[in-house]
């Protein structure tokens, strides 16, 4: 099922980010995983694509083996980043031969280590051409990336709010967020952005703490500051995996009791392949 067509009925959407694992053993997990995460029911699940593009193929193979043998609906993470036109068509092409419906469209991570990346000499530039692309091919749903903090190399907040609604105007069906900690941020962006006439969808993202070097080091990443709060309940259990993993738990399901109140169209998590926080955090929230 679309994306637009999900986010039109009643009801909260809950969703599920996967990564491509680097092993065959991580692959095998990553599947046994997923089979108690269908016990809970997702709306979708997605698979994320790696730096530069580096998982392409494994990502269509991941995505395509969801939907075809776990028969979960499934969104596959499409980026600009280090690929030609050429490769960026042929996949959309592959997604839609494979009965793929749903992409979320990204400017994506160069790889590790390089700050400023060049864009291939025959490839697209920006994450909006991108959704232009798929819109031409009168099949997929499209989603974009918010972020309630400001993308990391973005000109302005009021730039990176334009794009998005530019995004969204090149015929994006919804919008799911960078992770973030304070939901304040969530609800401002939430509202500059209806202020500019956005009308889709705008779905959070939300991190489960696994680990509090982690959860450090993907706050620094895309630009996602840690409150003072938080950084306290950190700082006790910056030794004890346990107790950042039950952390994690319990910040999360305040968070999205506070974004349920508040009335998100869904939640998307960002599950880092392990079911236990969300499954934790749902039994929680009774979902």
């Amino acid at each position: 099922m679309r994306l637009r067509d999900l986010y039109a009925r009643p009801g909260l959407k809950v969703s599920f980010e996967f990564f491509p694992p680097k092993t065959e053993k991580g692959e095998e997990t990553l599947f046994s995983e997923v089979e108690f995460l269908k016990a809970l029911k997702p709306a979708f699940c997605s698979v994320t694509y790696g730096a530069a593009g580096s998982t392409r193929d494994k990502t269509v193979e991941l995505v395509d083996r969801l939907h075809r043998d776990c028969g979960l609906e499934v969104m596959c993470h499409l980026t600009v980043v280090g690929q030609s036109k050429d490769e960026v068509r042929g996949v959309l092409l592959r997604l839609k031969q494979k009965g793929i419906e749903n992409i979320i469209a990204l400017g994506g991570d160069p790889p590790q280590g390089i700050v400023d990346w060049t864009p291939h000499p025959d490839g697209f530039h920006h994450s909006v051409e991108l959704v232009r692309e798929a819109v031409s091919y009168e099949w997929f749903s499209i989603a974009v990336a918010g972020f309630p903090e400001v993308h990391p190399r973005a000109l302005s907040r009021e730039h990176d709010l334009n794009y998005l609604k530019e995004k969204v105007d090149a015929g994006a069906d919804v919008v799911i967020t960078q992770l973030f900690f304070d939901n304040e941020d969530f609800y401002r962006y939430v509202k500059d952005l209806r202020d500019l006439g956005v009308r889709v969808p705008i779905v959070p993202g939300i991190l489960p703490v696994l680990s509090v070097p982690q959860v450090r080091r993907f706050a620094s990443l895309c630009g996602a500051k840690i409150p003072p709060r938080l950084e306290s309940l950190l700082a006790k259990v910056e030794n004890d995996e346990e107790g950042a993993v039950q952390v994690g738990i319990d910040y999360a399901t305040e968070q999205c009791k506070e974004l349920l109140q508040y009335g998100v169209p869904g939640i998307h998590f960002y599950c880092l392949n392990k079911r236990h926080s969300v499954k934790a955090i749902l039994e929680n929230l009774s979902l």
